[in-house]
């Protein structure tokens, strides 16, 4: 990380995000290690949560920090192939995605790919996008026939990356790749992000969400949870349904080289800046 100034920093962080004297704790805590930061579809169609996305990531940048950036598609992908008479069924969580399906989300991956990286230049942020078509770094493999054009990552290229960070730019990544005949393969946002963040052996992944965290049976916050506490968790059958996959994955992550995984609220303003730079942290911390 390059070194900056105390007046720098100042003028650098916001009015209501962590205060300075935290900041300046936790700037040497990160020093030359990628932060991998999944946003998934929720956040990105909501205008107010957008902004803040941005305003966190840009705010990173500029101290110094390399964030990755890998971003989900959801809700508009859904929206998209209503109009086009086509229907979403799931298996698992995961989108079934025929011929007429991966036309649909290849395209609202690559539109919501180039809308963040413009929102980053109007932070003053430079950000190089990584897609099937562009910088492809994702090599897959077919999930299952079932499930269609829907594959998971047998080998990632991380010296694409590398590179852009080098350039003190932050890669913002479709979840998109190809196979060895080309073929493009959807593929899940959480899938991808917890892959990247393995290979690039990140310090961090976030992941940022429309909840809070993961709740007790009170509806509180569990600030951190480990294996142990998790399979006590699901045994319970406090967290259920979608949220298993999500929690397994997180765990995965956490046991294969990340330090800490962490899902937190991306409707909170700086809850990216609060989990990193804050003593208090903005949502919940996954360890192995």
């Amino acid at each position: 990380m390059s070194k900056i100034t105390e007046e720098e920093i100042k003028k650098i962080l916001p009015i209501n995000g962590p205060s300075f004297e935290e900041v300046k704790n936790y700037l040497d805590k990160y020093n030359d290690e990628y932060i991998v930061i999944k946003c998934g579809g929720s956040v990105l169609i909501d205008q107010n949560l957008f902004n803040n996305f941005i305003n966190d990531i840009s705010i990173l940048n500029k101290l110094g920090f390399m964030p990755v950036i890998i971003h989900g598609g959801g809700k508009r992908i859904s929206n998209k192939l209503n109009e086009a008479g086509i229907k979403s069924d799931f298996i698992n969580g995961l989108r079934v995605t025929d011929a007429k399906s991966i036309i649909v989300v290849e395209e609202v991956l690559s539109e919501f790919n180039k809308e963040i990286l413009d929102a980053l230049k109007k932070n003053d942020c430079d950000g190089q996008g990584i897609t099937n078509k562009q910088n492809n770094i994702l090599l897959v493999k077919q999930e299952n026939q079932d499930l269609g054009f829907v594959g998971f990552p047998k080998e990632i290229d991380q010296s694409i990356i590398e590179k852009i960070v080098s350039k003190k730019k932050v890669p913002v990544i479709a979840p998109l790749g190809l196979d060895e005949n080309n073929q493009v393969f959807n593929i899940n946002a959480d899938t991808a992000a917890g892959a990247i963040a393995k290979k690039l052996n990140a310090r961090r992944l976030i992941i940022m969400s429309d909840v809070e965290g993961v709740l007790d049976n009170d509806k509180k916050l569990i600030s951190e949870i480990n294996t142990n506490k998790i399979s006590e968790l699901i045994k319970n059958e406090i967290i259920t349904g979608g949220m298993i996959p999500k929690i397994n994955n997180c765990l995965d992550v956490a046991n294969n080289g990340v330090k800490g995984v962490c899902i937190i609220d991306g409707r909170l303003k700086h809850s990216i800046l609060f989990e990193l730079l804050s003593d208090k942290g903005s949502g919940t911390l996954i360890r192995s």
